[in-house]
């Protein structure tokens, strides 16, 4: 069975390891959501990974409510995302941008926008603005008439992606946000085509990976799913009902991989009673499976060796360790990060983690 520092291809990716980089929101882009000159060193540093994935990028105004964070829907974005993906190709790195629209998790505030969603129900907790945490707010009910729109905005940016150099996209339908809204009966309760029985919940991820996977080929294209447990207010009561059909609908699609972020009873950033659902996945969807959150360096070369994954994404441990392939091959201390520096605008807790000596 395959190690962790075994290639493997994901789609039309050759990745030199199966080390991935999971994606972190890091808040280093300016207040208009253009990536900056440091997010290249960022990126740049952790080229060893088998595959990074980049942190969540807004595919719209409306659909981006964190400050700071990067956008890809216009020309000045894709143009400074360029050096990103240069960086990262120098030092013989693959890269490729995660999709993101946050549906009721966004802030007026912060998009000078009502927040839309698939039911108006508004998220737990309070958002990230500009001026500190605010309560969330009530969403606006997505109507139908606006999906064909909305699958216009993923489109655009999915173009603007390949134009900018990522090797591929990655479609963020977990966590909470908009599609991972849909797919959960807590957060979607229509009687429409998009709501209620699962396989109409279903509906708006099929929509979505159909027109990025046409638009940029299912070659490039994955996608992210958080199936058990509760993000950010949006939890499913019976999730097997809907991840199992929506992995069949992507293993339809030949997607390049699908990552599955999943929580566990001792769950260090979250976690959840409701089992993993990734055995029952791994069981129906035929392409490379990832999967991600908290794994051991020795759980991870286990899940592989097991066969019940094909590559783990690490998070965390990328912020702190740049060179955690290194480490992990070294079977090096790995360096611990500093919570208070995540979503700082400053180099501190960003670029300056030193590699192993």
């Amino acid at each position: 069975m395959p190690s962790l520092f075994d290639p493997i291809r994901v789609g039309s990716i050759e990745a030199r390891n199966r080390v991935f980089m999971a994606p972190l929101t890091r808040a280093r882009a300016t207040r208009e959501h253009v990536p900056t000159p440091i997010m290249a060193e960022y990126y740049g540093q952790r080229a060893g990974a088998g595959l990074i994935i980049s942190e969540a990028t807004g595919i719209s105004r409306e659909g981006l409510g964190w400050p700071f964070a990067p956008g890809i829907w216009s020309e000045e974005q894709v143009e400074a995302w360029r050096p990103v993906t240069d960086a990262v190709h120098a030092r013989g790195g693959k890269i490729v941008c995660q999709l993101w629209h946050m549906g009721r998790m966004v802030h007026s505030s912060v998009t000078g926008q009502q927040p839309v969603a698939p039911s108006a129900i508004a998220a737990p907790g309070q958002a990230h603005t500009y001026e500190g945490k605010k309560d969330y707010e009530v969403p606006r009910r997505l109507e139908i008439s606006e999906i064909p729109r909305l699958l216009d905005t993923y489109e655009r940016a999915a173009r603007n992606a390949v134009a900018a150099g990522f090797d591929g996209v990655q479609i963020h339908a977990a966590n909470g946000y908009l599609i991972d809204e849909f797919l959960r009966d807590s957060a979607n309760h229509r009687d429409d085509a998009y709501g209620g029985a699962p396989g109409n919940r279903v509906r708006l991820l099929r929509e979505v990976t159909e027109r990025v996977a046409g638009t940029i080929g299912a070659e490039r294209t994955a996608v992210r799913l958080s199936p058990n447990g509760n993000s950010q207010g949006t939890i499913d009561s019976d999730p097997l009902t809907v991840f199992l059909p929506a992995a069949k609908i992507l293993d339809t699609l030949k997607i390049a991989f699908l990552e599955l972020r999943e929580p566990g009873v001792d769950g260090t950033f979250g976690k959840t009673e409701q089992p993993k659902l990734s055995p029952h996945i791994r069981a129906v969807f035929t392409g490379p499976l990832v999967l991600n959150q908290d794994y051991s360096p020795e759980d991870a070369a286990w899940a592989l060796e097991s066969g019940a994954a094909d590559a783990i994404a690490f998070g965390r441990k990328f912020i702190s360790n740049p060179d955690l392939v290194h480490r992990l091959r070294g079977r090096l201390p790995l360096a611990p990060d500093d919570m208070k520096t995540w979503y700082s605008q400053e180099p501190e807790g960003y670029v300056d983690y030193p590699a192993a000596k």
